[in-house]
């Protein structure tokens, strides 16, 4: 890949999405570089939304349907960054 790609994804409802968003996580987890969660937490609340940061590698027609595929979820948010190298 000629370019740098890191995407911030916002998962809402994370008790009904996390599965889904983990399981595509999983299947390109060889695209995955760097993988940053997070979410707010304390003493009295756990937020129901999170923002996972992912720093990508591989081929791009891979790293486009990894997008493609978080975009198929109800209540995922996927914004990209690009980086021409």
């Amino acid at each position: 890949m000629n370019k740098r790609m890191v995407f911030g994804i916002q998962v809402t409802n994370r008790a009904k999405n996390a599965g889904q968003v983990q399981k595509i996580l999983t299947d390109y987890g060889c695209n995955i570089r760097t993988r940053i969660g997070l979410h707010e937490v304390d003493d009295k609340v756990c937020s129901p939304s999170g923002l996972i940061l992912l720093e990508l590698y591989g081929k791009e027609q891979d790293i486009l349907k990894m997008e493609e595929t978080l975009k198929a979820i109800d209540g995922v948010i996927v914004q990209k960054m690009v980086f021409e190298c």
